[in-house]
C-alpha cells in the first residue's frame, strides 16, 4: 500500500504557525523526516488559502525542492490556483497528486483540468455540495461514475484516479466505518480499467482520546487494505502504524499480536464474518485488536473507554 505523508497540515498550529512565519527550517525537518520514514508521497495541505496565503504554495514547493529535488509530492488545497502554483514548480508532475476533485460541478471542472494539464493523479471525493457524504457505497459509487465521466472526456487514465469513499469519525457515526469499507470494495469491481483508492487515515479516529487514535487508525488500515485499498493519507511518523502495514503487506508477522492482524487483512479480503475472528484472550495487544475491530465491525457500541 502506497503511504501519502499528513504531516505537513495547517489544522496543526505548528505547521500553521511555521507557514505563516515563512520558517523553512521547520518545514524542510518536516518533509526529510517524511522522507526517512519512506511515504511515497508528502502532503502540503493549506487549506482554502485565503486573504494573506496566496503565494503560500508557491514558497512550500520551492522550498522542499530545493532540498529534497526528488521528492513526490501531494498538493492540497480548495484554491485551484494555490495548487497550479506548487506543481508547475516540479519536473515530474506527472508522479504527483492533486488533492482533491468532488462531485461538485465547479470543483471536479477545476480539478480535472488542471490534473489533464500536468499528467499528474486525482484524488476525487465522493461527495457532492448536494448529497453531502452518501451513506451507502451506491451512492458514492453513482458519484464517482460522474467523476470518471468527466476524467474519461479529458483523457485522463483511471489508474490516476484516487476515489476516496470519506470515512466519518467511529465516535460520530459508527455505522458509516462499514459502509465505507464497502464502498472501497464496489469501487475497486466497477470500473475497468480498475480506479486507485485512498482515505484520510486518520479521520476515522478524530474526537476519539488521543491515546486511543494510533490503535483505531491502525486497524481500521488494516481492514481497508484487506478491502483493496491501496493508498491512505497518513501519519508518517507513526512507526507501529507503518510496522503493521508492512507486516500485513508481506503476510510476515513479527511477533505474536501480529497473525491476528493478518488474520484480519485475510477475513476482510475474503468477505468472511467477524465471528469467525479469534484472538488470544491471555494477549494484552490481541485484546485491544479485537476490541477495537469488533467497534470498527459495530458489533460493539463505541465508547472513550471500551478497551476499558
Amino acid at each position: 500500500m502506497k503511504l501519502i505523508g499528513e504531516n505537513i497540515h495547517i489544522i496543526s498550529k505548528k505547521t500553521r504557525e511555521a507557514i505563516e512565519n515563512r520558517d523553512t527550517s521547520y518545514i524542510l525537518d518536516m518533509a526529510k523526516r517524511q522522507a526517512a520514514a519512506g511515504v511515497d508521497w508528502i502532503d502540503l495541505n493549506i487549506g482554502p488559502a485565503r486573504k494573506g496565503w496566496a503565494g503560500t504554495m508557491e514558497w512550500l514547493t520551492s522550498e522542499i525542492l530545493k532540498e529534497i529535488p526528488n521528492v513526490k509530492l501531494s498538493f492540497d488545497s480548495t484554491n485551484s490556483a494555490e495548487l497550479e502554483a506548487g506543481i508547475k514548480l516540479v519536473s515530474n508532475p506527472q508522479d504527483c497528486i492533486l488533492n482533491s476533485a468532488s462531485g461538485d460541478p465547479e470543483r471536479l471542472e477545476n480539478m480535472t483540468k488542471l490534473a489533464a494539464k500536468y499528467g499528474s493523479h486525482l484524488i476525487a471525493l465522493t461527495l457532492s455540495n448536494e448529497t453531502g457524504i452518501p451513506k451507502d457505497p451506491d451512492g458514492r459509487l453513482e458519484i464517482a461514475y460522474m467523476i470518471l465521466d468527466k476524467t474519461a472526456e479529458l483523457g485522463i487514465d483511471n489508474t490516476k484516479i484516487l476515489l476516496d469513499p470519506l470515512v466519518l469519525p467511529v465516535n460520530v457515526d459508527q455505522s458509516q466505518i462499514m459502509a465505507a469499507l464497502d464502498s472501497i470494495r464496489v469501487f475497486k469491481e466497477s470500473f475497468d480499467p480498475p480506479v486507485m483508492t485512498t482515505i484520510g487515515l486518520s479521520n476515522v479516529s478524530n474526537g476519539s482520546p488521543k491515546e486511543m487514535r494510533p490503535l483505531i487508525n491502525r486497524i481500521f488500515a488494516v481492514m481497508a487494505m484487506g478491502c483493496g485499498l491501496d493508498s491512505a493519507i497518513a501519519d508518517a511518523f507513526d512507526t507501529e502504524l507503518l510496522r503493521a502495514i508492512k507486516v500485513v503487506s508481506s503476510q510476515t508477522p513479527q511477533k505474536e499480536s501480529d497473525s491476528l492482524l493478518i488474520n484480519l487483512h485475510n477475513l476482510m479480503q475474503k468477505f468472511g464474518e467477524f465471528e469467525d475472528l479469534s484472538y488470544n484472550k491471555d494477549n494484552p495487544e490481541e485484546v485491544a485488536i479485537y476490541k477495537t475491530a469488533e467497534i470498527l465491525f459495530n458489533k460493539n457500541i463505541y465508547a472513550h473507554n471500551y478497551l476499558g
